[in-house]
């Protein structure tokens, strides 16, 4: 069995952060500060997601609960392929709704900030594949942690999240537009 701890995923995810980041420098040979600031926009949209949906908000005795390997545990997977059948099926309508909008809410800030770093996320189509593809790897990264499930349910809200955040990124940019416009 092995064991995953909060702190030792956040340290993995930023050590891989800032060797990919220092790469760049060497190989650039420049630090662009402004660009390096909204990088670090999408880090921490990287590291609050992997929190949120690696490990649960639940605490025993006051610790937040590793990720848990177990190879004899591993099989049957947890995996739910069939659309809107567990999102609704929850005891409580406030369960129901936590998981809806959290879900949902959880990848707004990716669907603002993506598009407003990554310029080659320039149409539609590219922004809701991002958002499609970012989401199906957490779920396929959940599949071997037998205490974590599999939903396509959380792929639909996810994807709708991100795509919510890229128009309020649009809006967001057309009254940008529009002012600069104005004052020309």
């Amino acid at each position: 069995m092995i064991k995953i701890s909060c702190t030792f995923l956040m340290t993995t995810i930023s050590l891989i952060w800032l060797a990919v980041r220092g790469v760049v420098w060497i190989k650039t040979k420049r630090i662009n500060a402004k660009r390096e600031l909204q990088l670090l926009t999408v880090y921490v949209c990287i590291v609050v997601v992997a929190r949120i949906t690696c490990f649960p908000f639940e605490r025993v005795n006051g610790a937040v609960q590793p990720l848990v390997f177990d190879p004899q545990r591993l099989l049957p997977l947890r995996v739910n392929l069939v659309p809107f059948v567990n999102m609704l099926n929850y005891p409580t309508l406030g369960e129901t709704l936590r998981n809806v909008v959290g879900n949902t809410v959880m990848f707004m800030p990716l669907g603002i900030v993506w598009p407003s770093v990554f310029k080659g996320l320039n149409s539609h189509k590219k922004v809701v594949l991002s958002g499609f593809l970012s989401s199906l790897f957490i779920e396929i990264f959940q599949l071997p942690f037998y205490e974590r499930s599999s939903d396509v349910d959380d792929l639909i809200l996810n994807t709708l999240g991100f795509v919510i955040g890229y128009l309020i990124y649009l809006a967001i940019r057309r009254v940008k537009h529009k002012s600069t416009d104005s004052v020309n």
